[in-house]
């Protein structure tokens, strides 16, 4: 394979989404985000210079937000405490899953 051919990406975890990026991925409008971003409901977003940019842990929040707003008519609040559970949850699992080896 010459040399050419070889791609260069970086991962989701290390690069930030603009809004409209962050939408498309949540399958969401911009409203959507915003209305949840005003009530404080997605961490790990920033506002620089009044432009919204998102990492990959809040894409991860906004998608699992999205999902039990839309398959368990969950009010926004409880879809973001239970995002924040599902978080930590994961976070434990990858903890035990380092302890064992």
């Amino acid at each position: 394979m010459p040399d050419e051919d070889i791609l260069i990406g970086t991962l989701m975890e290390d690069s930030w989404l603009t809004l409209e990026q962050m939408a498309a991925a949540c399958a969401v409008e911009p409203a959507w985000l915003i209305r949840h971003l005003e009530e404080g409901l997605i961490p790990h977003a920033e506002s620089v210079a009044g432009v919204w940019r998102f990492s990959g842990a809040a894409r991860i929040h906004a998608q699992r937000m999205r999902e039990l707003e839309r398959d368990f008519d969950a009010v926004p609040e409880l879809a973001a405490l239970m995002a924040d559970l599902l978080e930590e949850l994961d976070a434990l699992r990858a903890r035990v899953r380092s302890l064992d080896d």
